[in-house]
């Protein structure tokens, strides 16, 4: 795996490099000894599938609060996506910044998210199935959201916007006095 810190502290891409020949390929997906340096959990306590049929559509933003904040591990299994990751933790120099990729199918990149970090999507082609690995499972009453066009984070979405939740369109905006999630 090939690994590359992003813009914001804490956040990583690593990048699979696939085994091609005649069959087909393969891939490793995951190895605790190769991502150690991203301080990803060693545990991984929940994974999770998840699938969108609607270019345009959005999930997210969804972060689990202390104790149980997570790390995630995303990786586009088939189609395309623009995939976000805002900062949440109080204290931090990137605290509110947003920072996205583009993962698909094709590209075998994976993006680590640290605790304290809300994350979405936008689907950008086709019909997109994503894995995710969690290092805490998901707590109801512990979850909480930023909405997808917060005007203090401002997302930069690739495309217009076609489906979103009544669920991620319920999450209030981020208020003047937030002070973030203490980790």
């Amino acid at each position: 795996m090939r690994l590359t810190k992003l813009a914001l502290q804490g956040l990583w891409i690593a990048e699979s490099t696939p085994h091609l020949d005649v069959r087909g390929c393969f891939a490793r997906l995951f190895c605790n000894e190769e991502l150690a340096s991203t301080h990803c959990a060693s545990t991984i306590a929940q994974i999770n599938l998840s699938r969108t049929e609607k270019v345009g559509a959005i999930r997210g933003m969804h972060f689990q609060f202390p104790p149980h904040a997570e790390i995630k591990l995303v990786r586009c299994l088939r189609g395309c996506i623009f995939d976000v990751a805002v900062d949440l933790r109080h204290g931090s120099e990137t605290f509110l910044q947003w920072h996205g990729e583009t993962l698909s199918a094709d590209n075998w990149r994976m993006m680590v998210i640290p605790e304290g970090f809300a994350h979405g999507f936008q689907v950008l082609e086709g019909v997109a199935e994503l894995l995710y690995l969690h290092s805490a499972a998901f707590v109801p009453g512990s979850e909480g959201g930023v909405r997808h066009d917060d005007p203090i984070v401002d997302i930069e979405w690739p495309l217009p916007v076609t489906n979103v939740s009544e669920r991620d369109t319920g999450f209030d905006f981020i208020s003047d006095n937030f002070q973030g999630i203490q980790l």
